[in-house]
């Protein structure tokens, strides 16, 4: 049995090249957004969700992006409307955002 049911990983590279990169299209603050909200409705911890920090996912066109595993479900994401509804359908009823996947 796994010790987290959702482990959910952010990019947040920031590269020094100027090319595209997933902290530049505001992931840090959706991945802070995200771990604030899963703690308040009680979603983290064993056997539930963890959020983490992530470095490149070599997939810096497509972003911002995060990852749910063990799913290995990937979601483009642009605002909290967007992890809102990641957290509602994903993580508490089990259901893919189509609309959002990467």
């Amino acid at each position: 049995m796994n010790y987290y049911k959702h482990h959910i990983f952010f990019c947040l590279n920031q590269r020094d090249d100027g090319e595209a990169c997933c902290t530049d299209k505001g992931s840090e603050a959706m991945f802070m957004y995200m771990k604030s909200k899963i703690k308040s409705l009680n979603l983290n911890g064993e056997s539930k969700a963890r959020i983490n920090r992530a470095g490149c996912f070599d997939r810096c066109g497509e972003g911002p992006l995060l990852v749910i595993y063990p799913e290995a479900t990937w979601y483009n994401f642009i605002d909290e409307q967007d992890i809102d509804e990641i957290i509602e359908s994903h993580i508490q009823r089990g259901k893919i955002v189509t609309r959002l996947l990467a």
